[in-house]
């Protein structure tokens, strides 16, 4: 394709915003089903079924380790094949695997169940959502991350209240069946057959609309985020031995191990200190509606201020968050803590996309964020069974919070140690290096 060709369709309506619009969607409906409904579920089906919350949560974590140990192959599927057909198919195993939920009978049911689903999210949700935003936006990265980052927040938003009232109307059983429907349909054929298109040399277009001289040189600067440095363009494999990467896997492990054990156990622990089922899921809803707002500030601030800094504030407003939690059984003052949390770890989701977005070259970012993912995974899953034992050893969650606290000072060091592996050789200022 001549520069000329390029210049004369991209012309044409941007269409990176349609993609980032199906991504976003399928993050919303998929993560909203699947990774943000689960607590609400866990009190009911405990009870009903006489399981204890320890083998309940426990499925949980299993979908979490499906979702996020196979991180390598999934990178590597999504950097092989494209975002878009990962999208489709893998909805459509968190379906199939939510449907199965209608059916469980024993422990094991949902344990390979939510094990489906988990896999299927793993190879539709996260890596190759966000591989959209990074693939349709250079100069407008951050922003487009924080998009795309947000939209799980809207899941969580929306989807826990929701899951409450269809619990309530028609048991937990043909719940699973309505969100299973709701993938299926929102997810996997609006989001990914209908709106997602891979990357925009697919569609003679480029990153954010851009145009080419006619001797094939962007004339806009590709990354504007105030870092130390230009991105590095070296081999994957020696980026994976630069210390930066496995600190970003040490903070974002950090974050989603309070993340995960917060979705399995919020509301069960309200519920325990006097709260309704409703009153509770509503906090969930509440630092999710938040998250949105520290998702997307954090993508804007990014274009202005330093991301190591940005992040590191995001670590301190979440341990401020959780020792509000710990002192108190004020409503208020627990909506408090659900707004500080929900701007610190909405924040951190778009950190963790946009240190690496802005770092390596885009090319690398589905392979070297299913690495990091596989790292995070590990303790992402390990929170909810992990609160779920300690609560059921003392009766009580505050073991368990005194210890996701930890994890988030833990991860406020690392990022702001994080800082921007060194250029091994100098980059052109107007050559668009994808």
């Amino acid at each position: 394709m001549t520069p000329e060709t390029v210049t004369a369709r991209t012309r044409q309506a941007f269409y990176g915003w349609f993609a980032l619009a199906g991504a976003s969607l399928q993050q919303i409906v998929g993560a909203g089903a699947f990774l943000c409904s689960y607590g609400v579920f866990l009190p009911t089906m405990c009870d009903e079924l006489g399981w204890s919350r320890t083998a309940v949560a426990s499925g949980f974590s299993i979908g979490l380790l499906c979702f996020g140990l196979p991180g390598p192959i999934i990178g590597a599927s999504v950097a092989r094949f494209g975002p878009r057909i990962n999208i489709v198919l893998g909805n459509l195993l968190v379906a199939v695997g939510l449907a199965g939920m209608f059916l469980a009978q024993e422990v094991w049911h949902v344990y390979l169940c939510y094990g489906l689903a988990g896999l299927g999210g793993g190879f539709a949700q996260f890596i190759a959502g966000t591989a959209i935003a990074n693939n349709w936006f250079a100069k407008r990265r951050s922003l487009a991350m924080g998009i795309a980052t947000a939209s799980v927040k809207i899941g969580g938003l929306a989807f826990p209240p929701l899951t409450a009232a269809l619990i309530a109307a028609f048991g937990w059983r043909i719940s699973w069946l309505v969100l299973a429907g709701m993938v299926l349909i929102g997810a996997s054929l609006i989001g990914g057959v209908i709106l997602v298109r891979n990357r925009p040399e697919d569609m003679g277009q480029l990153p954010d609309g851009m145009s080419v001289s006619p001797a094939g040189e962007t004339v806009t600067r590709d990354y504007p985020l105030k870092t130390e440095e230009r991105p590095a363009w070296w081999p994957t494999g020696q980026a994976l031995r630069s210390p930066t990467i496995w600190l970003i896997a040490a903070f974002t492990s950090a974050n989603f191990f309070v993340f995960t054990t917060m979705l399995g156990h919020q509301v069960a622990y309200l519920e325990d200190t006097g709260f309704s089922t409703m009153t509770a899921a509503t906090t969930v809803s509440v630092a999710s509606a938040i998250g949105i707002i520290g998702s997307m500030g954090f993508g804007v601030l990014a274009l202005r201020y330093n991301i190591r800094y940005l992040a590191s504030a995001s670590f301190a407003i979440q341990i401020i968050a959780f020792v509000i939690l710990l002192t108190t059984r004020n409503l208020a003052l627990i909506y408090i803590y659900a707004v500080l949390y929900g701007i610190g770890t909405g924040a951190i989701t778009t950190a963790l996309t946009t240190f690496i977005g802005t770092y390596y070259k885009r090319t690398q970012y589905a392979q070297i964020l299913g690495v990091v993912m596989f790292c995070y995974m590990i303790f992402e899953a390990l929170g909810p069974s992990v609160a779920g034992a300690i609560h059921d050893a003392t009766a009580t969650y505050t073991p368990a919070f005194i210890i996701v606290t930890a994890f988030l000072l833990v991860g406020l060091i690392c990022a702001f140690l994080a800082r921007q592996p060194k250029l091994p050789r100098p980059a052109s200022r107007y050559t668009y290096a994808g």
